[in-house]
C-alpha cells in the first residue's frame, strides 16, 4: 500500500484511480451479443428518453448507461460504459447528447455524439451537477446543482463552460427544460411545485401540487402550458395544464417531450407517444453482459482471541483502560484484564471519573439504557441522574461534575446533581460527547448535509456552548468526514489543546482553542485501520485496529496493548427429544404430523415418529426452521434497544440475523458475545459499516474515496473476519468492482446494475436510496419490468425486499402490535411510536406500493430468482416486521410456504449454512408454534418456544428480564433546556423520522 500517496490524497481532496483490471464491463465501442452471459432487455424500469433534433433517433438510459435508437423503435446501442454510470440523456443540436455521470463520485456534465467517441466532461470538483439540459440553440445547458447551497437552476455556457446561477437557497429545484424560444427554464420545486424562471433570474409559480400529490418532471407542452406528472398513491397521471392527458399507466415521471399535440414519454417499462387518441409503444431491444456471482460460505465463528472490543477509554493517568467485551464490561489495568459487570444485561460505553476511581456507563438493566457509577475500589454501584428516555454513549466533564450523554432521539443532555438539561436539538445519529477542558463547550460529530433533496452530507465537528448557545460544524477537512459518528471521535485531548479523530480510517489530530475552533490543519498522526480513539495523557492515543488494543504517540511510534481475554463457542446440550404435534421441513408442501425431534450436541440426529416419552412434550406444537432475518441492523439503535434485541428476535422464532451494515465494533462485539452464549440472542451474521463514497448520511457508512482507503477498508473486513461486506450508495463503480475482486466475503449492494456484471452477490430493498434519488430497480409507484426480474433470475443475485409499506396492513391487522412479546420487549419510546402508527391503520404507508413490491418480489421469486426475506429493522420494527413481511407476502400472491421459504432456505443459501432446514444433521434451530403456517402464514408468529443450536427457551423466560422494570426507575428532575437546544436546521431530527434507506 503505498501509504504516502494516500496521505497526499487525504490533504489534497483527489481522489486515487483505481488500477484497472481485466474487466467484463462493455463500452460503447464493443456491443454485448446475445449469448449465455448476456441478458437482451426490452423494458426498463424507471428509464427517460430523449429525442435528436431531426427527430431520427432517440436515446435513453437504461442500466447506468446512454443507449441510441432510432426514433421508430429497434435494437439499441450503447454510448456508454458501466464506469460512466450514466443517466438522463439529453439531445443538442449535431446528435450531441448530454447526460450526468457519476464516474468520479460526484454527479458531472458529460456530452457525447451519437458514436460514443467524442465524450468530453464540463464539470467537475466536489458538488454535483445534475439533469443536463440542452438550450435549443446548443449553446447552453441547463442543469441543477448543490454548489449554492441547495439544489438550484443553474446554466452553463457550452463554448467558456462558464456558470450562472438563476436560483439557489432555500430552492430544492430539479430537472430544467427550456421554453422552445430558449428565454425561459420550467423546473419542480421540492416535488411539490412547477415554476418557472427566466433567464434574467425573472421567477413565477405556475402549478402547486394538491394535498397528498407529488410533481416530477416538468416541461413545456402546447402553447407554453407546463406538462408535468403528478404522482398520488397508487396513480401517475401526465398533466397538460388543467388537464389529464394520460391516465392509468405508471408514468416514470420524467420531462414529456411535445410535438405539437403528440407526446413522447416512458411509462409501463416502456417508450411511448401518446397524439390524443392512440397510445404506440415503441420497441428496443438493449443486450448486456450479466455475471453468476461466486458462491461462499459464511464461517461459523468457534472462539479464540477476543476482538469484539468495544469503546475503549483511558484514565486520565493513562494507566487503567476500560471497555465492553462478551457483553460485559472489563477493565484492563498492570497488566490483568478484570471483568467488571456480569453481562446479565446490557452494559456499555464506559468513561472515567478524573480521578480514575469510579467509572460511568450505560446500563439496561431497570429496563432502559439508564446512567450508572461504579466505585472501582469498594464495587458500590448505583444509578446516576435517571431519566425516562435512553441515556447512552456518557461522558464525564473534566472536573467530573456533570455528564454529557445522547438519548434515543439524538438529543444531547447534560445533567448534574441539580437535574438534567437538554443541550442540542435531536441530532441524526449523532456521536458520543466529548469535554472541552473547562467544561463549556462540548463536541460530537454530526452529520451536515448538502441540501434537503440528497442527504448525503459530510459528518464533521459539532460544537455547543454551553454559555453563549452557540451550535458551530467545522468540516474536519475540506470535503471530508470524520470516519463514523460512532467511536471515531471528535476527542479532546485532556488539556483541551487538541482535538483528535479519524479520518479515511487513520487517525488525525488537529491543535484548537477553547472553543473548539480550529488553529490549523490536522495531521495524520497513524498509518494504519484505526477506530474508536481514546487520549492516553495529552501526548498518545490507544485505538482499535482490526481486533487489537493499540496505542499511538503524537509522532507515531506505536505499540500494542495485550487485552488477554478469549472467548469459546460453549458446549451444545447433549440430548434432548422433543414430542411435537407436527412439523415442517422447510421443503415439503405438507406437514408431517405426531413426530419426536432428536437433538443432540446442538444438531438434529432424527425426526421420526413419536414414541415412548419425551423429554418436552410439545405436542400441541407445530415446529418449523427457525426464521431467518437477512437484513437488520442491530446496532442501529443496539444502545438503546439493550439487551432486549436478542430476546425479541428469539421470542418470535427468528433464530438467525443478517446485519449488512453496522458499528463494527459494536457489530463484532454483539457476535462474540452472542456465539459466546453471554447475551442471548438469534446467530448473527454481519459486516461493519458499509463501504460509502464520498458523501455520507448514516452514522454506520464509511467515506472512501481511493483506492488505498479501499485497501484499509478490506484489510479490516478479512481481519476481524466479516460475513460480508456491503457497498453504499455513493462508492463509484469502479471501486464497487475493485472490492468484488479483492473481497473473500459476499458482496451486496442497493444497485442491480452493474452489480449483476461484476460480481456482486445480492441487492438489498425492493428499489432503496441511491444516488439518483430513484430507483432503477422499481418505478415510483412500486412496479418492476422484465428488465430488472430477467437481471434478477439471470445472473442470481438475492434481493431483500424489506417490505416496509407492510404497515399498511394494520388497517386490518394490529395483533402483534398488541402482543405482549411486543408490548414487554420493546423499548417504550418504540413501542408508543409503534402503537400510534398501529392506531392510524399504517396511514403512512401504501397499500399499492405495497402490492407492487410483493408482485416485483414473487415474479422474481417464480421466475427461478433468490428473494430473502429481510426488514431492516430497527428501521422497521425487529422481529414482528418480519412477520408482517411474511403476511405482506401471502396477501399479495406467496403461498406461505413459498413466503416462509423466503425467511429459511433462501437466506441460508446465500450465507452457505446448513440452517434454515429442520432435517436430520441440520443445526437444531427450531420455532415450536401453534397452528399450521403452511395453511395460515400468521401461525408463524405464534411462537411458543424456540431453539437455537439446541439450546431451548421458552417466551415466558424471554419476557421475564423486562417485565415491569422500567416501573423502577425514579427520574431526575429535567431542567430547562439550554438555548443551544432550539432546533435551527431542517437536518436536525431522529433517524425514524424518516425512512430515508428507502425513499426515492
Amino acid at each position: 500500500m503505498d501509504l504516502s500517496r494516500r496521505e497526499l490524497l487525504t490533504r489534497t481532496g483527489q481522489a486515487a484511480a483505481v488500477a484497472t483490471a481485466a474487466s467484463t464491463l462493455t463500452t460503447g465501442a464493443a456491443e454485448a451479443k446475445p449469448g449465455d452471459d448476456t441478458v437482451t432487455l426490452t423494458q426498463g424500469t424507471n428509464i427517460s428518453v430523449t429525442r435528436s433534433r431531426d427527430g431520427r433517433w432517440l436515446a435513453i438510459d437504461l442500466v447506468t448507461a446512454i443507449w441510441v435508437l432510432p426514433s421508430s423503435g429497434g435494437t439499441a446501442r450503447k454510448l456508454t460504459d458501466e464506469l460512466q454510470d450514466a443517466s438522463l440523456p439529453s439531445f443538442g443540436p449535431d446528435g450531441r447528447i448530454a447526460f450526468q455521470s457519476y464516474r468520479d463520485g460526484n454527479y458531472h456534465l458529460y456530452v457525447t455524439d451519437l458514436a460514443g467517441r467524442a465524450l468530453t466532461q464540463l464539470t467537475s470538483g466536489k458538488y454535483d451537477h445534475r439533469e443536463p439540459a440542452f438550450s435549443p440553440d446548443g449553446t447552453k445547458i441547463a442543469f441543477t446543482s448543490d454548489r449554492g447551497g441547495s439544489y438550484g437552476v443553474h446554466v452553463l455556457e457550452v463554448a467558456t463552460r462558464a456558470i450562472t446561477q438563476l436560483t439557489g437557497v432555500p430552492d430544492e429545484a430539479a430537472a430544467p427544460q427550456w421554453s422552445p424560444d430558449g428565454r425561459r427554464l420550467i423546473f419542480t420545486v421540492g416535488n411539490a411545485a412547477v415554476d418557472v424562471v427566466t433567464l434574467d433570474g425573472t421567477r413565477e409559480r405556475l402549478v402547486t401540487a394538491p394535498a397528498g400529490a407529488q410533481l416530477f418532471g416538468a416541461s413545456f407542452g402546447p402553447g407554453g402550458q407546463p406538462s408535468y406528472t403528478l404522482m398520488r398513491p397508487g396513480q401517475a397521471d401526465l398533466v397538460l395544464g388543467d388537464r389529464t392527458v394520460v391516465t392509468g399507466q405508471d408514468v416514470f415521471g420524467f420531462a414529456p417531450l411535445w410535438d405539437g399535440d403528440t407526446v413522447l414519454y416512458t411509462a409501463d417499462g416502456k417508450i411511448r407517444t401518446f397524439d390524443g387518441r392512440t397510445t404506440r409503444n415503441i420497441p428496443f431491444a438493449a443486450t448486456v453482459p450479466v455475471r453468476t456471482p461466486r458462491q461462499h460460505r459464511a464461517r461459523t465463528l468457534t472462539g479464540g482471541q477476543v476482538k469484539g472490543i468495544a469503546s475503549p477509554v483511558v484514565s486520565r493517568d493513562g494507566t487503567k483502560i476500560a471497555f465492553r467485551a462478551l457483553n460485559a464490561l472489563h477493565l484492563l489495568s498492570g497488566g490483568r484484564t478484570t471483568k467488571l459487570t456480569d453481562g446479565a444485561y446490557f452494559d456499555s460505553d464506559p468513561d472515567f471519573s478524573p480521578d480514575g476511581t469510579k467509572l460511568l456507563y450505560a446500563s439496561d438493566r431497570d429496563g432502559i439504557a439508564q446512567l450508572r457509577v461504579r466505585d472501582l475500589t469498594t464495587g458500590d454501584d448505583r444509578p446516576y441522574a435517571p431519566a425516562p428516555h435512553a441515556q447512552t454513549t456518557p461522558r464525564f466533564s473534566p472536573d467530573g461534575s456533570k455528564v454529557a450523554y445522547v438519548d434515543q432521539d439524538g438529543q444531547v443532555w447534560v445533567a448534574d446533581a441539580a437535574g438534567r438539561r437538554q443541550v442540542t436539538p435531536t441530532l441524526f445519529q449523532p456521536g458520543r460527547p466529548t469535554w472541552s477542558a473547562d467544561g463549556t463547550v462540548v463536541a460530537l460529530a454530526a452529520v451536515k448535509p448538502f441540501s434537503r433533496r440528497f442527504r448525503e452530507g459530510t459528518s464533521q465537528v459539532l460544537t455547543v456552548d454551553l454559555v453563549s448557545g452557540e451550535l458551530r460544524y467545522t468540516e474536519p477537512m475540506p470535503f471530508r468526514s470524520i470516519a463514523t459518528r460512532g467511536d471515531d471521535g471528535p476527542v479532546w485531548s485532556p488539556d483541551g489543546k487538541h482535538l483528535a479523530f479519524v479520518v479515511e480510517s487513520v487517525a488525525w489530530v488537529v491543535a484548537v482553542d477553547g472553543k473548539g475552533r480550529f488553529l490549523g490543519a490536522p495531521r495524520q498522526v497513524t498509518r494504519e485501520v484505526t477506530d474508536s480513539l481514546a487520549w492516553s495523557g495529552d501526548d498518545a492515543v490507544v485505538y482499535l485496529n482490526n481486533g487489537r488494543l493499540r496505542k499511538s504517540t503524537l509522532d507515531g511510534r506505536t505499540s500494542t496493548v495485550r487485552v488477554g481475554l478469549t472467548w469459546r463457542r460453549p458446549k451444545a446440550p447433549d440430548r434432548e427429544v422433543v414430542h411435537v404435534k407436527a412439523y415442517w421441513d422447510g421443503e415439503s408442501e405438507r406437514l408431517r404430523e405426531n413426530v419426536d425431534i432428536v437433538v443432540e450436541n446442538g444438531r438434529v440426529q432424527d425426526v421420526r415418529p413419536h414414541r415412548g416419552r419425551a423429554d418436552v412434550d410439545a405436542s400441541t406444537l407445530t415446529a418449523i426452521p427457525g426464521l431467518i432475518d437477512a437484513h437488520n441492523h442491530w446496532h442501529l439503535r443496539g444502545r438503546a434497544w439493550g439487551a432486549r434485541q436478542g430476546n425479541v428476535w428469539l421470542a418470535y422464532g427468528i433464530t438467525t440475523v443478517r446485519s449488512p451494515g453496522d458499528p463494527v465494533y459494536q457489530m463484532v462485539e454483539t457476535r462474540e458475545a452472542l456465539a459466546a452464549g453471554t447475551l442471548t440472542g438469534p446467530r448473527f451474521y454481519a459486516t461493519g459499516e458499509a463501504v460509502d463514497g464520498s458523501r455520507v448520511y448514516y452514522n454506520f457508512m464509511r467515506p472512501t474515496l481511493s483506492r488505498a482507503q479501499l485497501d484499509l477498508e478490506l484489510r479490516r473486513a478479512h481481519e476481524l473476519d466479516y460475513d460480508m461486506l456491503k457497498t453504499y450508495v455513493r462508492l463509484p463503480v469502479e471501486l464497487q468492482r475493485a472490492a468484488v475482486q479483492r473481497s473473500r466475503v459476499p458482496l451486496s449492494s442497493h444497485y442491480l446494475y452493474p452489480a449483476a456484471n461484476i460480481g456482486m452477490n445480492g441487492m438489498e430493498h425492493v428499489g432503496a436510496t441511491n444516488r439518483l434519488g430513484y430507483s432503477h430497480t422499481v418505478s415510483r409507484q412500486g412496479r418492476a419490468y422484465s428488465d430488472v426480474v430477467t437481471l434478477f433470475t439471470r445472473s442470481g443475485m438475492s434481493m431483500t425486499p424489506t417490505l416496509f409499506h407492510n404497515r399498511a396492513l394494520f388497517a386490518e391487522d394490529t395483533s402483534l402490535v398488541h402482543d405482549e412479546r411486543t408490548r414487554v420487549l420493546f423499548p417504550p419510546w418504540e413501542y408508543e411510536r409503534y402503537l400510534a402508527d398501529a392506531n392510524t391503520g399504517g396511514a403512512t404507508s401504501s397499500l399499492h406500493v405495497l402490492r407492487g413490491w410483493v408482485e416485483f418480489a414473487l415474479a422474481v421469486h417464480r421466475g427461478g430468482g433468490l428473494v430473502i426475506c429481510g426488514t431492516d429493522a430497527p428501521l422497521d420494527a425487529p422481529a414482528t416486521a418480519t412477520h408482517m413481511n411474511l403476511r405482506a407476502m401471502v396477501k399479495f400472491g406467496f403461498t406461505p410456504r413459498e413466503a416462509l421459504i423466503t425467511a429459511t432456505r433462501n437466506p441460508a443459501k446465500w450465507l452457505g449454512l446448513p440452517i434454515g432446514s429442520l432435517k436430520p444433521g441440520a443445526p437444531a434451530d427450531i420455532a415450536f408454534v401453534s397452528g399450521n403456517p403452511l395453511a395460515d402464514i400468521r401461525a408463524a408468529a405464534d411462537v411458543r418456544q424456540v431453539m437455537v443450536g439446541g439450546r431451548r427457551h421458552t417466551v415466558a423466560d424471554l419476557l421475564k428480564p423486562y417485565q415491569g422494570r422500567q416501573s423502577r426507575v425514579t427520574v431526575q428532575e429535567e431542567l430547562p433546556p439550554l438555548p443551544s437546544a432550539e432546533n435551527r436546521h431542517w437536518w436536525h431530527e431522529p433517524e425514524w423520522a424518516d425512512h430515508a434507506c428507502c425513499g426515492h
